[in-house]
Parts: C-alpha cells; structure tokens; sequence
C-alpha cells in the first residue's frame, strides 16, 4: 500500500438497476434455475464460441437499460451511484455470490474489475511476463484451481446478470522497480495485452473441459479500468485511447463532482467523502477507510469493529447524501473481496447499498461504469459543461429547472 497522505491513501487489491434514460430494468431472476432462465430468456441458446471456447459471443447483454436520452432542458438530473469490486475473485470466502445476490436483490448493476491472472493456474505462472518483474512474479496471489473454477461460475453469472467486466490487470506491482507507476504505454500494452489473454484462454491454460465459456467476447466488452492502487494512470491512458476505451477510474482523490475527460477518455476517480468523526474526508474505498481506522491492519482488536462498521456504513451514506442533496454528483464507490477487520467492510458496503436502492425517489439508480459512460455520452455538452461547473455539495443557483434551462 502505497500512501499520499493518511487521509488520502489509495487503494490496494487482494483478490452490480436502474434506468440511464430514465426508465426501469427489470431485476434478474433468482433462486433455482435462474443461470438456464437467463440463458434461455435473454441471450442466444447456441453462442459462437471465440478462439478455444474459452468466450462466446452470446448476443446482446441481458438486464441492460433502454438507450439514455439527453436531460428535458430544466429536467432535474439523475443520481447515479456506481459500485465496483477491483480484482472479482472468488477465494472460498462467498463474497463474490453475496454480491451478486444483493445486486439482483436490489435491481442494481456494478462493475468487476476483474484480474486476469486470477484466471491463470500457478503450475502456468511462467506464461505472465511483468513489465519490469521477473516472470511470473505477482504481488497478488494465484488461486487454486477450485477458486479459479469459482471465479469463472461467478464472472459469467455477472455478465448474464446485466453486470460489467473492466479490467484490473494482472500482478498488482505497486512499490519498488517494478511499480506500475513507472510503466511506459508499451509497458501497459503488454500488461492488457497479457490479461486479455488469459480471460480469452483459459481453457487452454487450465485445462477445464466441463465448463461453459464466459458468455461475452472480452475484446469488445472491455472499455475501462482500475489500475492497481491507482497508479500509472498518466502513461496508461495513451495505450487505453488507442484500444478504443472510454473511461478510466484509476484516479484517486477526485472530488464528488461531475467528471471530465482525460485523452478523450471519461475519468472517473474515487472521491473524498466525509468521514464521519473526524475533519478531514476519506477516499470512497474500503481499504482507504481501513487505513484510516486500525493504521493498515488487517486484524485489529474485535472489541473495534462494531463501531468502525458504523463510521464505514455512515461515511457511504454521507457521500451519497451529500450528492443526492445538492450537485447530483455521480457517486463512485471501490471495493475489494475481503474479510478485513472481521469482514466488517463488506457489512458496510451492503449496508450503505441497501439504503441507497431503498430511497424513495425514483431518480436514484445503481449503475456500471459502462452504463453510466452511455449516459453521459448522450448528453447535450452544454448541459455537462453546466453540471461540471457546480461545486462539492452546492445547489444549482435558482434550482435545478432554472440552471438547466439556460443550457
């Protein structure tokens, strides 16, 4: 971990709806037979397999909103809020299952951030070549064989849930010679280059006969990222706008306002929250809250936690509400699957989720990065320019239809 400041540290890796136009999205199926419903409901019944059968094209994403339109000149805009998980594996721990649960229990969509060495057995290590690592090295570990097959179950039942797959990368260097920091776009290139292949072949890499492909082409759904703890972004984003990406949310310390874009891509940075208790915000990450609660551990004394659920829980509705309340600031929220100080972020993460799906208003919607990306790229630029003018929690002069209708 690799800090600014403690009250402004980045993120590390370890390891879902609402209307963009405005209208509704119907809620995933659950319980019993709900991956065959899906299938057999929403996408093609016989899907072209890609390369080795590790993907297939499966027709058009299930669960997705109509086609955004431009705001009503006047029009009050939406509340978007967006969670993402960076590294998407499941490690035997039932997060990744859980979180899809409450997603689809909530009509909300996310973004997994997936690593793609999470899809590389270690007996294949020797196939990763870091930039600036020796190959095979990695400062995240790899999974079993048995948590790799988890992950594959619960990446296809993302996508098929209406959910988004971006990228985390693969080894997750953040100190020393080899840091992403210092990465050259070449460098980057190679690192993307090396995670699409191992989510585009990891049938061949495993093995694995008995398993149906990931249900989407990769080359095509990717079009974002998270780097690891945020850094590099700056020689990153030459590499990702000549793929043809359209948003990166590598930055950290953003502020919640209306983002802008960086290369022709839309940035959209984790942002400073209140942090209830203290002066001073917090990065909307659960590990920068854990930073700042027990110095880095991992493990602090239990007697902690109950408290420090309280204080996560309350600085995610803080900055939702701050929002909400004033600019409508798009809300961007990063998480890990973890179990850190008794698993008490993954509480507060589900807590705060779940307030925010029961507000009453119906311009309050869980969105991916992706679907969020369509929707701003719908938008009049007269009218972002105006949105982007506003301040952290400050109302539009004169109200919403005043400030708008001039635009």
């Amino acid at each position: 971990m690799r800090a600014i400041s403690r009250r402004n540290l980045l993120g590390m890796g370890v390891g879902a709806a609402a209307a963009l136009g405005v209208a509704g999205c119907s809620s995933p199926d659950s319980g019993a037979g709900a991956d065959k419903a899906r299938v057999k409901n929403s996408v093609q019944a016989r899907p072209k397999l890609i390369g080795d059968g590790s993907t297939a094209n499966y027709g058009s994403q299930p669960h997705q909103p109509k086609a955004p339109e431009r705001l009503e000149p006047g029009q009050t805009p939406p509340q978007f809020v967006i969670f993402s998980w960076d590294g998407a594996g499941e490690v035997g721990n039932g997060l990744f299952p859980r979180f899809l649960k409450l997603a689809r229990d909530h009509g909300a969509a996310m973004t997994f951030f997936l690593s793609g060495l999470y899809l590389l057995p270690e007996s294949q290590k020797h196939l990763y070549e870091p930039p600036n690592n020796r190959r095979g090295a990695s400062d995240i570990g790899y999974l079993s064989d048995e948590h790799i097959r988890e992950t594959l179950k619960y990446v296809r039942e993302a996508w098929l849930d209406g959910h988004e797959i971006g990228t985390h990368f693969n080894g997750h260097f953040c100190t020393g010679a080899g840091t992403v920091k210092r990465w050259t776009p070449q460098q980057w290139q190679s690192e993307i280059d090396q995670a699409m292949d191992f989510v585009t072949k990891w049938r061949t890499n495993t093995g694995f006969t008995d398993l149906d492909p990931l249900p989407f082409d990769y080359r095509k759904e990717l079009v974002g990222s998270r780097t690891p703890c945020l850094l590099g972004q700056e020689n990153l984003l030459p590499t990702a706008k000549e793929l043809g990406w359209r948003y990166d949310a590598s930055a950290p310390g953003g502020l919640q306002m209306w983002p802008k874009k960086k290369m022709d891509l839309w940035d959209f940075p984790l942002q400073q929250i209140p942090f209830p208790g203290h002066s001073f915000e917090v990065l909307s990450m659960d590990y920068n809250i854990l930073a700042n609660q027990s110095k880095n551990s991992t493990k602090a004394p239990p007697v902690n936690y109950p408290g420090w659920r309280r204080q996560a829980t309350d600085a995610y509705i803080s900055g939702f509400r701050r929002a909400y309340e004033t600019n409508r600031a798009p809300f961007f929220i990063g998480n890990h699957f973890e179990e850190w100080n008794g698993g008490i972020y993954m509480d507060a993460v589900e807590d705060a989720l779940k307030h925010i799906a029961n507000e009453q208003s119906r311009d309050v919607h869980l969105v991916s990065f992706r679907q969020f990306t369509d929707w701003m790229d719908a938008q009049d630029p007269e009218v972002l320019r105006k949105l982007q003018e506003l301040p952290v929690g400050q109302q539009p002069a004169g109200g919403w239809k005043s400030y708008l209708s001039a635009a």
